[in-house]
């Protein structure tokens, strides 16, 4: 990676018509173009066998600026070596430019002009898109002609679900369709796990990234259309659960930047899929760890404490969100682990604390955060009607009882409302949105409590009432008498842009027993139902079903359970 931040005060020349023109914007000023909200004009006035000298220019259509930041990322090898005007970094093929302190100011139909030097080897390719503070250029934003619904195809959006449709999985629709019952849900949205750098391609003859995309394109039609992808295989993954340990050990993270990320966003830039909203969920199971299992706490694990220590959950998180936050189309959520997780005091803000570290590494800024999702590929209940965290029992706080245990948060819902705003003063941005994993969280069946609990005590009370079955808040392996939560859908709530569905129901968290395998996963007893617990459970029985596969793997039996104790039920 290369960084340079060099800044001359002479102002640059741009000569009309420049030889070398690699890129000219459609002036803002021409007629019937008032709807794009800003332009870049990227012109190659130099070029010779090794390097090229680049002149920029932005117009800034919207509302008056006092500072800017514009990004975009190469598809080749390109690496700025110095430039003027402006605050430049690049991290892998992204490239963000900043403001000086002297033109930081950029008035409605302002300009403002930079330029560069920068090396390259092969085949000099033109940037295919640009933003300015996240906005795309050179794009009709549909504002324009009289009002509207959303934005434009391949338009940035605040929330990208509004108006779309969402990617139907076609391997996955076809294992559901296969199962009794299994048409009732198989044209449901779910989420595309790249899980290990094989993924990209594709395993075992199955789909890769592009295809995919490809498949994407032709769901879409003339409307919107969302693909949402889990990117997942950080350097020594989920230090603190074997079931999914990864393919890269703690140190590659080299390795995870060229090899899995770099990839990645080559092939999401490519300007065949720019008319697709790509939401990609950034490694589920990793920073959280870093507040809550490491150091003195009785969770802590080595594996863990290294990760810490080596800083390459920060690393790489960072990379991923700059590399792929500079794609225009690209909508980055950052896991955000769940209630019963993070819900805690001293879990709650140094979480959102470290989140603003790992979006503010690597050439990342919090721009490139789009907002955050909880209950990944968990079970924690999206709400819980029989009880609230202000209730008391005989004079005793429903936190004092053995499932809340002190937590501030009894639900999914309302720990991601409330984690959002902690986000928003860390220093993200106040349009972050939320997302919600509902796959598995919906606790139907004949289980289901119909009304609050016996106020005996705080734990019959909490215990009778409660919608989330499970023996414990942390267990979190293929849960015996889980059910599909809530069906995926847009803005469902204030500050949650959607319920989603990104762990595809059916798909195993972990085999039951230890099984040889390529793919990197080792076996966690918390999968084992036999098992009797650690500290990050309460030392209590896993709740796990038996007989399940390793992670990612078909689990037919769980499929059937969550169809057979959906909530809302199936019909």
């Amino acid at each position: 990676m290369s960084r340079t931040r060099t800044a001359m005060l002479a102002a640059l020349a741009l000569v009309a018509g420049a030889s070398g023109t690699a890129f000219a914007s459609v002036p803002a000023a021409e007629a019937g173009l008032s709807a794009i909200p800003c332009t870049v004009d990227y012109k190659v006035q130099n070029q010779w066998d090794t390097g090229f000298t680049t002149a920029v220019t932005v117009t800034n259509n919207g509302a008056a600026k006092s500072s800017w930041s514009v990004k975009w990322a190469y598809a080749g090898n390109q690496t700025v070596t110095s430039g003027w005007n402006a605050k430049f970094s690049q991290s892998g093929t992204a490239v963000t430019v900043a403001n000086e302190t002297y033109n930081g100011t950029l008035g409605t139909g302002g300009s403002v002009s930079f330029g560069f030097n920068a090396s390259y080897s092969g085949t000099n390719a033109l940037p295919t898109a640009f933003t300015l503070d996240g906005v795309t250029c050179n794009v009709d934003d549909g504002s324009g002609g009289g009002g509207g619904g959303g934005g434009g195809t391949g338009s940035r959006v605040d929330n990208p679900y509004a108006g779309a449709k969402v990617y139907v999985n076609p391997e996955w629709s076809a294992k559901a369709a296969a199962e009794p019952g299994g048409s009732r849900v198989s044209d449901q949205p779910t989420g595309v796990w790249l899980d290990r750098i094989a993924a990209i391609e594709g395993v075992g003859g199955g789909m890769g990234l592009r295809d995919h995309l490809d498949a994407a394109l032709a769901q879409k039609g003339s409307g919107e259309e969302v693909v949402q992808l889990v990117v997942y295989d950080l350097p020594g993954r989920d230090c603190a659960a074997l079931a999914s340990n990864g393919e890269l050990g703690p140190t590659e993270i080299d390795r995870y930047k060229t090899e899995f990320i770099d990839p990645i966003a080559t092939i999401l830039a490519d300007p065949k899929y720019a008319a697709l909203r790509i939401v990609t969920t950034i490694e589920i199971d990793s920073l959280p760890n870093l507040v809550t299992n490491t150091g003195s706490r009785a969770t802590a694990t080595p594996q863990c404490d290294t990760m810490l220590a080596n800083g390459n959950y920060v690393k790489g998180v960072g990379y991923a969100l700059a590399e792929l936050g500079a794609i225009p189309n690209v909508y980055n959520y950052l896991d955000a682990g769940h209630h019963g997780w993070i819900g805690w005091d001293d879990n709650f803000a140094p979480s959102a604390t470290l989140f603003k570290q790992a979006a503010t590494s690597e050439g990342a800024t919090v721009d490139d955060v789009a907002g955050f999702i909880t209950n990944t590929a968990n079970y924690s209940a999206l709400k819980e009607n029989n009880f609230t965290i202000n209730d008391s029992v005989n004079g005793t706080s429903v936190r004092q009882s053995k499932w809340v245990d002190w937590n501030r948060y009894v639900d999914e819902q309302s720990f991601a409302q409330a984690f959002r705003n902690q986000l928003v003063s860390a220093g993200f941005n106040a349009n972050i949105g939320m997302l919600i994993d509902t796959s598995r969280n919906g606790w139907g069946g004949t289980a289901r409590p119909t009304g609050p609990g016996a106020q005996t005590s705080v734990d019959t009370y909490i215990d009778g009432g409660r919608y989330d079955r499970r023996i414990h808040v942390g267990n979190w392996c293929n849960q015996s008498g889980a059910g599909l939560g809530e069906r995926p859908q847009a803005g469902p709530a204030s500050g949650i842009d959607a319920y989603v569905w990104m762990k595809p129901p059916g798909e195993s968290d972990g085999s039951s027993s230890a099984i040889p395998n390529d793919e990197g996963k080792g076996f966690d007893r918390m999968c084992d139902p036999t098992y009797t617990g650690n500290a990050r459970n309460g030392n209590s029985m896993s709740g796990a079903l038996p007989n399940a596969p390793l992670s990612g793997h078909w689990f037919s039996a769980q499929f059937q359970q969550l169809m057979q104790n959906a909530y809302p039920p199936l019909s």
